[in-house]
């Protein structure tokens, strides 16, 4: 089966900018075989990788990923690691009770997985680091659905706690902020660091991976054979960790949103820019909106910046243009100047877009779609937590290690088809903008 698209990811990550120039990829370039073979390295595969190796050590377990580490969607997100109920689709990011408790222990297994990846391969706090996030609110209702999304916490018993004004502004050196909700439980991560980190770390315990080498087609005849450019791999098991991307390999037609959203990042700030600012030196902000915009300041490798994060556009293509990201990137310029007004100087020095992929009733895509072939696929806008258990879980099945966790996980539904092309795109377009513009203030 020839796999019909290949990945395209829009402008330069900043994340991945950042860091040290990666060592030359080393590219597949004959044929092996191996005893596990995992397609994308992103979030959903470094975990499947690990826990494969934990499951089943001394096998050989390899990964393919067609562009490099880092430089995909898994180094383009905004880097919350977020535990609690996250549902793009809510006025206040919340749902039933019990499915949101559900989802909370769910994200949170894959969340401990991810800290028992960083500590032992010794990321560090700048990578990971546990220090909760707040939804910061910028209107009266924006304010009011930090309350609700408050009310719901409590009934669920889960820590949360009110910031004022006041409080906002010492945190973020911001005025435009009229109230926050703190949520312990979220990790932030420098996503591009953590994610090379994992896979440097995969690679001293044996599993090869294989950069700049795309999957081109996808064959069973006894074994999966993924060819790439420059070879092939022959292999009698593979899980696909490549979200919407599934779709290019033949599975889940029509079942699945493909979303791009866009980030800028500012050149480093100077001294006496960081002094006019104030606040605290790394902290991440989520709108009190679903559709509004997150912040982020981060400070350590590259220096003291902010990131702005806002817009989602759907894209059946998995594609989008230069010049989308550059008119996008206005609304972030005005995202930051109405929050950052003393920092008017101050340039965006990257821009870019990641992709998302979501289902229709905000369902992941798991599970066996063929004999011996894995998906671990669609994390509906929480890549990072919802990848990273995915991974984890679907190298459970594949192995045959059945865990309460993977029941409960694997029992929700399978995505739900789509309404005809046309239909989707314009009506899933109009949904978000739509809810940008409700969005208000928080935009």
């Amino acid at each position: 089966m020839k796999v019909t698209r290949l990945p395209r990811d829009p402008g330069v990550s900043g994340w991945n900018a950042l860091l040290p120039i990666a060592a030359s990829a080393e590219v597949l370039e004959d044929a092996i075989t191996a005893d596990w073979l995992v397609i994308g390295a992103g979030f959903a595969g470094l975990a499947a990788a690990r826990r494969l190796a934990q499951l089943h050590p001394g096998d050989r377990i390899v990964m393919l990923e067609a562009s490099r580490v880092g430089a995909g969607p898994a180094g383009r997100n905004s880097g919350f690691m977020i535990d609690l109920p996250h549902d793009l689709a809510s006025e206040d990011y919340g749902g039933a009770l019990e499915r949101d408790a559900a989802q909370t222990r769910a994200n949170r297994a894959g969340i401990n997985f991810a800290a028992e990846m960083a500590t032992e391969y010794a990321l560090g706090d700048e990578a990971f680091a546990p220090t909760g996030k707040v939804n910061g609110a910028a209107s009266d209702a924006g304010h009011q659905n930090n309350l609700d999304y408050a009310a719901h916490l409590t009934a669920m018993n889960e820590a949360h706690e009110m910031l004022d004004a006041s409080q906002m502004q010492e945190m973020t050196g911001s005025s435009y902020y009229c109230s926050g909700l703190l949520t312990p439980g979220t990790v932030m991560i420098h996503p591009a660091m953590f994610v090379r980190g994992v896979a440097d770390g995969l690679r001293l315990s044996g599993v090869r991976i294989f950069e700049s080498s795309p999957v081109i087609s996808l064959s069973r005849d006894g074994a999966w054979l993924a060819t790439t450019p420059g070879g092939s791999i022959s292999a009698p098991r593979a899980i696909l960790a490549v979200n919407g991307h599934v779709n290019s390999f033949g599975h889940f037609a029509q079942q699945l949103l493909h979303v791009f959203t866009y980030a800028s990042m500012t050149r480093a700030l100077t001294s006496e820019e960081c002094a006019t600012l104030g606040g605290d030196l790394r902290w991440g902000i989520t709108p009190a909106h679903p559709l509004g915009t997150t912040v982020r300041r981060i400070s350590g490798t590259g220096g003291d910046r902010i990131i702005i994060r806002n817009r989602f556009t759907m894209d059946p293509s998995m594609e989008v243009s230069g010049r989308r990201i550059a008119r996008v990137g206005r609304d972030h310029d005005r995202a930051f100047v109405a929050r950052f007004p003393m920092l008017g100087d101050v340039s965006m020095q990257y821009r870019w877009g990641g992709r998302l992929c979501l289902s229709w009733n905000n369902v992941p895509a798991l599970g066996e779609v063929d004999e011996g072939l894995f998906s671990a696929c669609c994390q509906n806008g929480l890549g990072t937590a919802k990848g990273t258990l995915h991974g984890m879980l679907t190298a459970d099945l594949a192995s045959g290690h059945h865990t309460p966790l993977l029941h409960d996980v694997m029992a929700q539904p399978a995505p739900r088809r789509l309404p005809p092309g046309p239909l989707t795109y314009l009506g899933a377009n109009a949904t978000m903008l739509w809810g940008e513009h409700k969005a208000g203030k928080e935009f």
